[in-house]
């Protein structure tokens, strides 16, 4: 693992979703300094939002792990296909499936694809998510509410549901929260909530999972620097996005993934119910 890069991010904007190519600092999915040591051998896998940030990191770590992997976005089609190429270059399958999984219907045609390219799904990474800074409730309206919660509860949700009779014992399903799940920041009001749904939703699975030998766990996440923030964030905010944890800075999207391969690894295999911060210092509850 190479150390985190120094330079803080200057201000910037993007429109939503968001791309790598246009942010400054580029960030460190792992690209050149992630390891593999075989943990996930013989996996597959399912990433939402695999194209960039932490998915992707994750996406990379597990290819390089050994696993296939099946990355679910919405339309960074050329970041997707770099992604891709990093995951066919570790000798692994990679299959893209872009779409809206805020919309129902094309959250229903990710698991069978999963299925058909790969016979079975052994881990689910749940981790696409919108989020919209905001300075007060009444700029937020009922389409992006309902957006927000479509993304990120229901798909996840969705996708756990038609998972599961295509997982067998020694599975692992990972679900992004965040710090905001129990510290919620008032400028992502909706934002935080469907995160501590996240949390909520993950503690109760783990619990109804077990007779099956099916592990759920999350992951809360501290600030990392993706593209979702440039696009979603106020320029001033993205200046100084990260500067609130103890350590000073946001996560390189690459010091997050190793706590998923850990997670999807059979090395985990009595760990579920957990939910791991991964925050720069920031405690959760």
């Amino acid at each position: 693992m190479s150390e985190p890069r120094p330079e803080s991010q200057p201000a910037q904007q993007q429109d939503v979703p968001g791309t790598l190519g246009e942010m400054t600092p580029k960030p460190d999915h792992g690209e050149e300094s992630y390891r593999g040591s075989g943990r996930l051998t013989g996996k597959a896998a399912v990433i939402t939002g695999g194209d960039s940030g932490i998915g992707r990191a994750v996406a990379i770590a597990f290819a390089r792990e050994g696993a296939d992997v099946l990355i679910s976005y919405l339309d960074e089609h050329e970041d997707a296909e770099d992604t891709k190429k990093y995951v066919e270059e570790a000798g692994r399958k990679c299959v893209l499936v872009p779409g809206d999984l805020a919309d129902r219907a094309h959250q229903k045609t990710v698991i069978p694809k999963a299925v058909e390219e790969f016979g079975r799904v052994d881990v689910l990474v749940n981790n696409a998510a919108f989020q919209m800074s905001h300075d007060s409730i009444e700029e937020i309206s009922d389409e992006e509410w309902d957006h927000t919660v479509a993304l990120n509860l229901t798909a996840m949700f969705t996708l756990t549901k038609d998972a599961l009779p295509h997982m067998q014992p020694g599975a692992s399903i990972i679900n992004s929260s965040s710090v905001n799940s129990d510290n919620p920041s008032p400028n992502l009001i909706a934002y935080a909530m469907t995160k501590a749904g996240i949390a909520n939703f993950t503690a109760s699975l783990a619990q109804m999972l077990a007779e099956k030998g099916i592990r759920a766990n999350s992951v809360a996440p501290g600030p990392v620097w993706t593209p979702l923030i440039p696009a979603t964030m106020p320029e001033e905010k993205v200046e100084s996005f990260g500067e609130q944890v103890p350590m000073g800075r946001a996560a390189q999207p690459a010091e997050l993934a190793p706590v998923y391969v850990l997670l999807a690894s059979d090395e985990a295999s009595y760990v579920s119910g957990a939910r791991v911060a991964v925050t720069g210092g920031k405690p959760i509850l």
